[in-house]
């Protein structure tokens, strides 16, 4: 049953796919199921199945195999031109605003992307953060609608991404050189909404693809890991995780309350190949189950 279990969901990684409930569910701790595996295994020893042995080993070398992070690294050819520091944070419906507002005083990013981010959140950010950051992109909602792109830089606001939860993207002017921004936070994979995921997460993949040659940083709360197949086709497009390319890849963001320990990353600094990641770092915010995300840039002329 344990192998049953797990090869089902392997199965679908080795496929490219993500499935149905609860597929989606399960590959967001894709390297968790390295536990039920190994147990699966020794129990095989111990009552002498080879057969299983063999079946269990192939799981674990499967599950080692995907464990190792997705994609390509790759550093920009061009000189540097500028730094900047982002932030990303899901202020779990606006409950997290006052912990964000002290760690940007205190981390003191460029630019801010706030997700879950309502009415009250926003009034907040505007009064607290207004002065140091004069520029916004904002799609105002309650509850979990509300996000906001925050600047030191200016920005001229683009349509975003259309989604159930606010999606709103600009392009900064970043000293001289325009920097594409967009905000990410598609719907969770619930049981009963894995579609219309799947589907807000191709849109955030198209949005990714249209490359007229701007450097873009796509940041947010994506409800996806590199173990969902609908995140590396976002990566496919040629964006880079910042957190991998730091050096923190597979770093748990969600849940707050158990992660680093446990969890999975779902908050993600995406980044096109103009730019170089230093730094990234994981803030532990009250009254939030995500945590903050802090990436240093270098961003190059050319690619």
């Amino acid at each position: 049953m344990l192998f049953a279990g797990t090869g089902a969901v392997v199965g679908c990684r080795a496929a490219d796919v993500d499935g149905v409930t609860p597929v989606p569910q399960l590959l967001a701790f894709l390297p968790w199921l390295l536990v039920p595996t190994g147990a699966g295994l020794l129990l095989t020893l111990l009552a002498r199945w080879w057969a299983g042995a063999v079946w269990g080993v192939a799981l674990l070398g499967l599950l080692a195999w995907f464990t190792e992070p997705y994609g390509k690294e790759s550093e920009p050819s061009g000189p540097p031109v500028a730094e900047l520091r982002v932030l990303t944070s899901n202020v779990e419906f606006g409950r997290g605003t006052g912990a964000l507002i002290d760690a940007v005083r205190r981390e003191k990013p460029d630019l801010l992307f706030v997700q879950e981010c309502e009415y009250a959140c926003d009034a907040a950010l505007r009064r607290e953060l207004g002065a140091g950051y004069p520029h916004r992109a904002a799609v105002e909602g309650g509850g979990s609608e509300g996000s906001v792109i925050l600047s030191r830089f200016p920005l001229t606001p683009t349509p975003g991404v259309p989604g159930t939860m606010g999606m709103p993207g600009a392009v900064a002017d970043v000293r001289g050189h325009a920097v594409r921004l967009q905000l990410a936070h598609p719907m969770p994979p619930l049981p009963d909404q894995v579609g219309l995921w799947r589907a807000e997460l191709g849109r955030l993949r198209d949005a990714a693809g249209e490359d007229d040659g701007t450097p873009t940083v796509l940041a947010g709360d994506f409800n996806a890991s590199q173990d969902h197949a609908v995140f590396r086709r976002i990566l496919d497009t040629g964006l880079y995780d910042a957190a991998r390319l730091a050096g923190a890849a597979r770093t748990a963001t969600w849940p707050a309350r158990t992660a680093p320990a446990f969890g999975v990353q779902i908050d993600h600094v995406l980044v096109s190949e103009e730019f170089a990641a230093r730094r990234a770092r994981f803030l532990d915010l009250a009254d939030t189950d995500h945590r903050a995300l802090v990436v240093d840039l270098t961003l190059h002329a050319g690619g």
